[in-house]
This record gives structure tokens, sequence and C-alpha cells, in this order.
């Protein structure tokens, strides 16, 4: 497939209530064309609702869907050229692959020769081109999320949509497609809108996170960007772990598990404390410590060879940082 030029998607003023309940209270957003945007939040954030208004699923109660500056919020979900790729695939169970994929070119009434090498492509792209015979159910989770990603590009949408699509995979074959996702992602050019929950994968996939909680938007950014300054400390516990320590003036600390030293590297902390270690889990990089200390539990990442007397649950420890780690919020 040829690369495609992905739109720019812009909200302004998104307002979405049922009956009582505000869903999203006024939202804007702007997807540069060609971006990578992931909307990150919890359960009930208002994440999939925005994303649905994009889709044309929902009618916002107010306010705008813009792409490539055209006003598309009253348009059709069929106007509006976007593909989308849902968690639990949504394929026709009765279909081939090859017919999955070229049901939304039937539907636009493309010639045979155009249907038969646009379906090629796509099945090419996403390394199933010998499976346009199997039927659905013959296919593994990971095929079938791959074969609604075929789907979903080969009409050249103007947008990708993806709906937690990673979801129901487990985590070897969930980082097998997730760099799919983003090779397929930088070589089409395409404009992506993605929602989930998952942390690690919105850094992995992303140019820009827009994080959601009670249907606001409250941060954007880049993966690094957010992780290194958060703007308060629910971004900074959102994204990743992190310690929070109140100090005597009003400001609160925040400090990445991997910034603190533990045990016999605390003597080079400019701040050091004394804690218990409570529990301490193999993570293959790095020990996870959770540490008893100053009425809370605090959290350290220890090199994978730390000493044994150091993580024996019940052991006094110290444990510091240096000052140039925190965050202040």
């Amino acid at each position: 497939m040829q690369q495609q030029q992905g739109k720019d998607v812009t909200l302004t003023g998104i307002r979405k209530s049922y009956g009582d309940v505000v869903a999203l209270p006024d939202v804007n957003l702007s997807v540069r064309r060609g971006e990578f945007c992931t909307l990150l939040g919890a359960s009930g954030s208002g994440k999939t609702t925005l994303l649905k208004i994009i889709a044309g699923f929902e009618m916002p109660d107010r306010g705008s869907v813009h792409i490539s500056g055209k006003n598309v919020s009253r348009m059709s979900i069929a106007d509006r050229n976007i593909g989308m790729v849902f968690q639990n695939y949504a394929l026709f169970p009765h279909m081939s692959v090859f017919e999955n994929v070229a049901f939304p070119l039937r539907m636009r009434r493309l010639a045979k020769s155009d249907i038969d090498r646009k379906v090629a492509e796509a099945l090419e792209l996403v390394s199933l081109r010998d499976f346009r015979a199997r039927m659905p159910g013959e296919l593994s989770g990971g095929q079938q999320q791959r074969t609604a990603l075929a789907r979903a590009l080969v009409f050249n949408p103007d947008i990708l949509l993806m709906d937690e699509p990673l979801g129901a995979l487990d985590k070897n074959l969930r980082q097998t497609i997730q760099l799919q996702i983003k090779q397929l992602h930088q070589e089409l050019g395409l404009t992506v809108v993605f929602v989930t929950h998952d942390q690690e994968e919105a850094m992995n996939l992303s140019d820009t996170i827009v994080i959601m909680e009670n249907g606001s938007i409250v941060a954007s950014g880049a993966p690094e960007d957010l992780y290194r300054k958060p703007s308060s400390p629910f971004v900074a516990g959102f994204l990743g772990e992190c310690n929070f320590i109140q100090q005597d003036g009003g400001n609160m600390l925040g400090i990445r598990p991997e910034h603190l030293l533990v045990g016999s590297p605390s003597r080079f902390a400019a701040q050091r404390y004394r804690g218990e270690i409570q529990v301490a889990t193999f993570c293959g990089m790095h020990w996870k410590l959770f540490i008893a200390s100053m009425g809370q539990t605090i959290i350290a990442y220890a090199p994978p060879d730390i000493s044994p007397l150091e993580r024996i649950p019940g052991t006094a420890v110290d444990w510091g940082f240096q000052q140039a780690d925190t965050l202040i919020f």
C-alpha cells in the first residue's frame, strides 16, 4: 500500500451527557496529521466516549469535530472515511479473511480487480497473505486482530481509530502487534487515535499521550515529557510509579522508584531515611522493593545484584535520593 496522507482532527468544546451524568464536560483536542495520539485513562474517564464522537457513533450535545478543517459533527459514520479497530475484532464469522477485508470495498462498489488488488496489499501489510481463505474461527487471536486491522486500512481511511484493540491478547503477542502497529504508522503516515488504559502500551506506541480523568483532559504531551516532568501528582502516579513525600513547607516531593538508593548505595544520597523491607519481588532487570517508612509504603527498584541481606522482609534498610532526581509539586 502507498503511504497515506492522514488528516488532522480538531475537537472544540465537546460536551456529552447521558441523562444527569456528564461524561465529557468541555473537551478540546487537536491531533496533528500523521500523529499517533493515545487517549489514556482509567475506566470511566471518558476516553472511549470521545473516540466514539470522533467516529460518529455518538453525537455531542454541543461542540464540533473537524477533520482537515471540515466540520463532520453531524455527518454519518460512513461519510467520515474513518477506519476502526475494536478489542473484540468484530469480524464476520461466516466470511473468510479475504471477504472480511474486502467488505468495506464492496460497500463502496469498487471494481472486482481493484478489490482483489487492495485486499492483497492489505493482507501483505499485516503478514496474512497465506491466510486469505481461512475463516475467523480458524485464526489465533493475533491473526484475527491483524485481519481487523487490514480491514480498517484497506480503503485508505483519513484517520484510524483503535479502541483498546490489544486488550484480549497475551503479553508477548500484544508486544508483537504493538511493534507492527508502530511500523505501519510510520510506513503509511497514518493519523491514529488510540484508546487504552495500559500505561506501558501508551508509552510504547505514542507520539502524544492525552491523559483523561472524569471526562476531562488533565495532561498531554510526548511520553518522555509527561514521565519526566508530570504536571501534577495524579499524572506522575498514573503514568508509571511514583513515591510522594509531603514536605514541611507545603510542597510535595515525587520520586520515581528507579531513582531511589537502597541499602549500601544510600550513603551517597543527599537525603536519607530509615525503613523496613516488607516485600521483595524479582522482576528480571531489577528487584522491586516495598519499604515501610514514614507511615507509608515506599517503592524502590534495586539492581539485580543487590545483596540478599538488603532485600529480606523484615530487614531494616536505609534509603534515599538525590535532590536533582525529585519532582516538586
